[in-house]
């Protein structure tokens, strides 16, 4: 039987002998690793390409004179656009295929992002930056399934979590670039950091050649052609599934949690730089340093939070983990500490905002039926990122009546409060095997 078959999400599906003493990275076949490796670098990459802006802002806001609600637009813009983006690649991820969406969304996103360092003016960059945000979307929604369905259940968790702190991995690189970017032999070092955003693009050809399609997929597809299409608005649908409830009851709770997560983590990250350059007076250096701190932070948390979404289950690892970002807001945006103090709670803040996001990719996989996974994940997920997306802007206008580090945290943990109620509604799925045919 080949390495296909042998995954979980195949209907035909064997037991594959574990070792307790390996490493669970060690304990995938050759079809889980691969998978796994295309998906973490896609997902670095992509984060290095998204994150890169929040480095540039101040760049922005001078050489422009923007004001921080339209540098707000521009981080808003994106993510907004990503809602659209993502649910077209889950529709045709349910059609075309997986791997295949994956490819065209990696090369959209890396492309889009190399045009914005070649923009002079606010409009200019809000077309690239939408533009970029099809791609954005698109490249979680298919990733995330394709990688859930790749893995066995008993490593479904700890690989998607792990895929995910390809971001921080990614964000890391961003903060790199951005310490490097003032000595650049340019006259205009901004742009250097969308320049370097066309790295992802050399992913595609990894995919292509290493990357097959999931026999959950497939055996799907076969089903499919022989009873006929499932409809994309079957994820409003009324019907009930086991375990879950309706399919539409799946869609409302799942797009909340949504919300919750990415509008916190949203509010937060985009505009820590500038919230660390006007309130502790640093250089671009220092908001680097003090942020790669945030990004050591946030690599532990995805990590951490895959592993115990196998073990305590999705529900309490989401909740953990909404409790604790919440938390950490407070003495990061309130305590007038010494930097040193504030460089140390960079730590939390990073993992807990961070890690929070792990359980989801997994967690959604194992809510939907396989004949709409990819649209029900892709909708669901950036419909939340569709309205997380508004957090920056608000948060930007709000800073006309109060200070940057008070509006950070009202939005921030407004968000974090729909997360955890979303979380609360829904039921555990660890454990869940992947059917064809749900």
């Amino acid at each position: 039987m080949s390495a296909s078959l042998r995954s979980a999400g195949s209907k035909d599906a064997v037991a594959v002998p574990v070792r307790s003493e390996r490493a669970w990275i060690f304990q995938l076949n050759a079809q889980e690793h691969s998978t796994f490796l295309a998906t973490f670098g896609g997902w670095a990459l992509d984060g290095m390409d998204f994150m890169v802006y929040t480095f540039v802002i101040s760049s922005l806001i001078d050489a422009w004179k923007l004001s921080d609600f339209k540098a707000g637009v521009l981080g808003t813009v994106p993510l907004l656009v990503s809602s659209v983006g993502g649910w077209l690649a889950g529709l045709l991820a349910d059609r075309l295929g997986r791997a295949r969406v994956l490819r065209y969304t990696i090369l959209w996103f890396a492309v889009t992002a190399f045009l914005s360092g070649f923009t002079h003016s606010f409009w200019q960059l809000l077309v690239t930056r939408g533009l970029q945000g099809l791609g954005l979307g698109g490249e979680w929604a298919v990733g995330s399934v394709l990688i859930a369905e790749i893995i066995r259940g008993q490593h479904r968790g700890k690989a998607v979590g792990t895929v995910q702190a390809g971001w921080a991995v990614g964000w890391g690189l961003a903060a790199i670039f951005s310490m490097i970017m003032p000595h650049l032999p340019v006259k205009e070092p901004w742009r250097a950091m969308f320049w370097i955003g066309i790295l992802p693009a050399l992913l595609v050809i990894y995919i292509r050649r290493h990357v097959a399609e999931p026999e959950v997929f497939k055996n799907t597809r076969r089903v499919a052609a022989a009873i006929g299409e499932s409809h994309f608005l079957e994820i409003f649908s009324p019907d009930q599934l086991p375990r879950v409830g309706s399919i539409l009851r799946v869609t409302a709770l799942t797009s909340l949690l949504a919300v919750g997560v990415q509008g916190g983590y949203y509010a937060l990250m985009i505009w820590l730089p500038r919230f660390l350059k006007i309130t502790y007076g640093l250089s671009v250096l220092g908001v680097g340093r003090y942020l790669l701190v945030i990004i050591t932070g946030s690599f532990v948390g995805y990590i951490v939070s895959g592993y115990l979404a196998d073990r305590l289950g999705r529900k309490k690892t989401l909740i953990l983990f909404g409790v604790c970002a919440f938390l950490s807001v407070i003495p990061y945006m309130y305590m007038r500490a010494g930097n040193g103090v504030i460089l140390l709670l960079g730590f939390p803040l990073g993992f807990f905002a961070s890690g929070s996001f792990s359980p989801i990719g997994s967690f959604f996989t194992e809510l939907f039926p396989s004949r709409v996974r990819a649209s029900g994940q892709g909708f669901s997920y950036n419909f939340g990122r569709a309205i997380g997306a508004l957090f920056p802007a608000l948060t930007g206008l709000l800073t006309k009546k109060m200070t940057l580090g008070h509006s950070i945290a009202i939005f921030a943990m407004a968000a974090y409060l729909v997360f955890i109620l979303a979380t609360v509604l829904l039921p555990e799925t660890r454990g869940t095997e992947l059917q064809v045919c749900e």
